[in-house]
C-alpha cells in the first residue's frame, strides 16, 4: 500500500498546514497514483517550494522532488520518469508515481520551507 500523513510546519510567526488523505494502492489494481498535498498558510502559493518525500520500509526517509513556480526539480534524473508533481488552484499541490510496482510500497508525504 501507498500512504501519506498531515503535517505542520511553522513558518516564522505564520503556522503552515500541509494536509494530506490517505491513499491506499492495491498492486494490480492501477498502475498510476496521484496524492494531494493541501497547502495552508503558504504565502504566494504558486511561488512557493513544495517537496515530495518517500519513505520505504526499512530504510530513511528520502527527498524525491520539489516543485516550484516553475519548474520540478528531481534529486535522481531517473524519478522524472516515475514521479511528477503540479500545482493547481491557490494551494492544491499533487503528486504522482506512474508505473506502480511492488518496489513503490511506503510512505509519500510533502514538506515545506524556504530556499
Amino acid at each position: 500500500y501507498l500512504s501519506c500523513f498531515l503535517s505542520f510546519f511553522l513558518d516564522g510567526q505564520t503556522q503552515v498546514l500541509l494536509k494530506q488523505r490517505e491513499v491506499c494502492i492495491t498492486r494490480g489494481h492501477k498502475t498510476t497514483a496521484s496524492m494531494d498535498c493541501r497547502a495552508e498558510g503558504v504565502p504566494d502559493f504558486q511561488y512557493a517550494y513544495i517537496h515530495w518525500h518517500r519513505h520505504l520500509p526499512a530504510k530513511a526517509p528520502e527527498w524525491t522532488l520539489y516543485i516550484g513556480p516553475s519548474a520540478v526539480s528531481y534529486d535522481d534524473n531517473s524519478y522524472s520518469n516515475k514521479y511528477s508533481s503540479s500545482k493547481k488552484r491557490t494551494s492544491i499541490c499533487t503528486f504522482t508515481i506512474n508505473g506502480i510496482n511492488s518496489s513503490d510500497v511506503g510512505s509519500y508525504f510533502c514538506a515545506y520551507w524556504h530556499f
